[in-house]
Formats: C-alpha cells, structure tokens, sequence
C-alpha cells in the first residue's frame, strides 16, 4: 500500500493501537467490528477512528463494519511490518539487554543482526542468541552487513562519537534511547526518540493532576 507523506503524526502514533487492539479481537475469535465498539474500546470517537482511516482509504463497509482480519492486515501494511530492516544495538547494558531480549523485532518490521559494546566484560556475550561484539569492529561489520538502522541504548555523553560513526557508515535510520538530540546533529536522519524519564514525569503529571481534581470535588 502506497503511503501518504502528509498523514499527521498523532495519525500515525494512534496505528501501533489499531493494530494492538486489532491483533487482541483477532486471538479472540473476532471476524467484524463497527467503528462504534472500536471506538468504545479505544476511548476514541467512532468519528476519529474514521477519519484516521480514510487518511489511507476507506477500509469499512456500510452496514457491515471492518472485518478485522482484513484490517489488522492492512494497518500492518502501513506500518510496513512486512519489512525486514537489519538493526543492530549499540549498548549492551541493563537498557540494550532489555531492548534486545524483550522486543519483537521480528513481527515489526526489525531483524537485530548485531549488538556492540566497548565494555570487555561484556563482549562475547550471548544476548539473544546474539554475541556482543566489540565496537571497535563497528565498520568491518557495517561493511560486510546490509545494515538499515540503529538503536542507540548509549549514554547522552557516548551518543555523538557514535551517531558519527553510523552516520557515515550511511546509516540513517534510529531508534533513540540516548536522550541525546540526533536530529539536531543530523538534517536527513529517520529517528524515533524513547525519553523514559519524560514519560515517568507525564505520570507523574497525571497522578498529581488527578489528586487535584479530587481535592476540588
């Protein structure tokens, strides 16, 4: 399915949903589903739910709905799960083993080809059935290896040095944990940034916000 460059990026960020709530029916033996009950079960409009999907063509059927097979299919498509980017880690810590063992690269789009460490305990360990390699050997490795995309599970300090030698290696491609701005390094790089600390600090927005309202109640 062909994308459209100008779907806004709330659009986009509501998708990986879609899908999850989608593939949830699916298990559940789900073959249909009106706009209305996605919606009350996503804490969306039935109105949203249709307007985030015409962004791609209208998948329902009046009177009928979407099946959910076809469009828990569809929205994989867009998402471009059918892919198979090769990825490595660079970061073998408690962050890069989590990342590395608890992601489903497979059925995202992801292939993790290699993982990198400068630390000599922890090179020529097996993460994933993958062995951490020494960093040193980064472009060898990039040299002999299609390699799409990078996750950066470094320190803000690490995360420059390294950016610049994936960038020229050619990778433009990064999942971000570092905390360290790429794109303010970079003009033409793909990146997606994981700010745990900034999601902990919406929680704890949320929680003292709804105190707040308790109180006033």
């Amino acid at each position: 399915m062909q994308k459209n460059k100008n779907i806004s990026t709330p659009v986009i960020k509501r998708l990986p949903r879609y899908y999850r709530f989608l593939g949830d029916l699916r298990e559940n033996g789900a073959t249909r589903i009106s706009s209305r009950e996605l919606s009350e079960r996503m804490g969306l409009t039935a109105s949203q739910i249709r307007q985030d999907l015409n962004c791609f063509g209208g998948f329902g059927q009046q009177g009928y709905g979407y099946s959910v097979d076809g469009l828990y299919k569809e929205i994989g498509a867009i998402l471009g799960l059918d892919n198979c980017y090769n990825t490595i880690l660079i970061g073998a810590g408690n962050l890069g083993k989590a990342v590395a063992v608890h992601m489903s690269f497979e059925t995202r789009g992801f292939s993790l080809t290699g993982i990198f460490d400068n630390d000599p305990e922890k090179i020529g360990q097996s993460i994933r059935g993958i062995a951490v390699s020494d960093i040193a050997g980064l472009e060898a490795f990039c040299h002999d290896n299609r390699t799409d995309a990078a996750i950066l599970c470094v320190p803000k300090s690490a995360a420059p040095q390294i950016a610049d030698r994936l960038y020229a290696l050619g990778i433009r491609n990064y999942w971000n944990f570092s905390h360290y701005d790429l794109s303010m390094r970079f003009s033409d790089i793909v990146v997606e940034n994981v700010h745990l600390n900034d999601s902990l600090m919406i929680l704890c927005y949320k929680i003292s916000a709804a105190g707040e309202m308790q109180e006033q109640v």
